[in-house]
């Protein structure tokens, strides 16, 4: 499995140019110090994604390539999937999403902050392939999870 979010905690954590952009522009490399600088500033925002997302679309991109034929299935972990616009990169997307009381429960304040500018979780749903509501236990997750593993390899 491939994640987004660990390719980007290494970019901002290892990538010199990466590193030398944020210095220059927030005076950081700090992720939770730029985290409240963008959130509150959608230029901000915008600028920071403009220089982390074609970078981290190459890495996993790298990823698949990397993996050739060799993997009946490969996974990579996209929370802004719909909202880059690369959903169109993949056989099929499965879209996890949660009641906004268990995203409160599980990310305190930042949900509200963050979610507002993400595509409606309806909206990725009526989009994606499968989808499933993590509101329960994670045997009930590990359980979709095969589901649809088990689909994709037939």
């Amino acid at each position: 499995m491939c994640s987004s979010d660990e390719i980007v905690h290494r970019l901002i954590g290892e990538d010199a140019e990466v590193r030398e952009a944020l210095e220059q522009r927030f005076g950081t490399t700090d992720r939770s110090g730029i985290a409240a600088r963008v959130f509150a500033d959608p230029d901000e925002l915008a600028w920071l994604e403009r220089l982390l997302h074609p970078r981290v679309r190459r890495k996993y991109l790298a990823w698949l390539e990397q993996l050739g034929g060799g993997a009946d299935v490969a996974v990579i972990e996209i929370p802004l999937l719909y909202e880059t616009g690369g959903e169109g990169l993949f056989d099929a997307v499965v879209v996890v999403t949660a009641s906004e009381e268990a995203r409160r429960q599980r990310a305190g304040a930042r949900v509200a902050e963050r979610s507002g500018r993400l595509i409606p979780d309806d909206e990725k749903v009526r989009r994606a392939d499968y989808a499933y509501v993590n509101d329960g236990s994670l045997a009930e997750l590990q359980t979709f999870v095969d589901r649809v593993l088990e689909e994709l390899r037939s």
